[in-house]
């Protein structure tokens, strides 16, 4: 009879066992932010706590700590009708404090049904945002002239915690990672607002922006100074000892081939080293290269030779 006994005790103990894993749960339809910074300027300076009811119940939200500890009470004794209801937590405890960065959780206790349940989702409350450990380009200077020459840079990064990488050009963004790796690289082409940037030096700042809205401060962001080229003359001003003889200028540019024009004359060279005859007369005369709609320019200075 006791083995008997035991085996019946057994059996009912099983069934009330697969009984209760066909009772639906009391809530459901959770969602539950997963990360909270209070001081950030984003959709993340609270967390809500989302939960449907299956049944209208008094109800008491309370927020956790790792070890279960009371935080804060968003919901106490409220009467909450069947379906959706939303609380929110601004990461703060009931004396009002600033709670430190952790990882918190949402439970919910049901009067009618005296059962308390601790939601399963973690809300991560993260304060500190992403440090740029280092920031460098590939290539310094670029021609972002349209010929796929030397059009663009790779900017690297590195960061001290998961982030996309921002790239500023003093305020204006013009660059956001995809990647929340803490290495990667993002690749820029000296354009702004759909536009090339003028041949000149510009100064990048490279920070980031993590999973919970902390954006690297200004002062905080690692510079990188990339050089806009398209073609440039060296020397700016040519001397000539005197009429019709030949002279050589260099031309700097990534460009294959270019235009030059020089006292109603003009031509297309390849060369690094631009090497002209002189115009027949003394005088100032204006030397003009140019590659895919870009200019410098140079002044050839004649003399009489006498």
């Amino acid at each position: 009879m006791t083995l008997l006994g035991l085996l019946v005790a057994t059996a009912a103990a099983f069934a009330i066992t697969e009984r209760l894993k066909l009772v639906k749960s009391p809530v459901y339809g959770t969602l539950v932010s997963t990360w909270i910074s209070p001081g950030c300027n984003c959709v993340n300076r609270k967390a809500a706590v989302s939960v449907k009811l299956r049944h209208a119940d008094t109800v008491t939200v309370t927020i956790v700590d790792g070890r279960r500890y009371l935080v804060r009470t968003l919901a106490a004794g409220e009467f909450v009708p069947r379906g959706r209801a939303v609380f929110t937590w601004d990461g703060r405890n009931d004396l009002g404090g600033r709670m430190p960065d952790g990882v918190y959780r949402a439970e919910v206790h049901l009067a009618r049904q005296h059962r308390t349940i601790l939601l399963p989702n973690p809300i991560t409350l993260d304060t500190q945002p992403p440090k740029v450990l280092a920031a460098s380009a590939t290539r310094r200077t670029i021609s972002p002239d349209g010929d796929h020459v030397h059009d663009s840079t790779a900017i690297r990064y590195e960061l001290d915690s998961p982030g996309h990488a921002l790239v500023f050009l003093g305020t204006q963004l013009l660059i956001r990672s995809r990647s929340l790796a803490t290495k990667g690289a993002v690749r820029w082409y000296g354009i702004v607002d759909d536009a090339p940037l003028k041949a000149g030096t510009y100064r990048l700042l490279v920070g980031a922006v993590d999973p919970a809205g902390n954006v690297t401060r200004p002062s905080a962001r690692k510079p990188v100074v990339i050089r806009i080229r398209y073609v440039e003359l060296s020397p700016r001003t040519v001397v000539v000892g005197r009429p019709a003889v030949r002279f050589g200028i260099r031309v700097d540019t990534d460009a294959a081939r270019y235009r030059w024009t020089l006292a109603g004359r003009s031509g297309v060279s390849t060369r690094r080293v631009l090497v002209l005859r002189a115009p027949k007369k003394a005088g100032a005369y204006g030397l003009v290269v140019g590659e895919h709609g870009h200019t410098a320019r140079a002044v050839v200075v004649v003399r009489s030779g006498r």
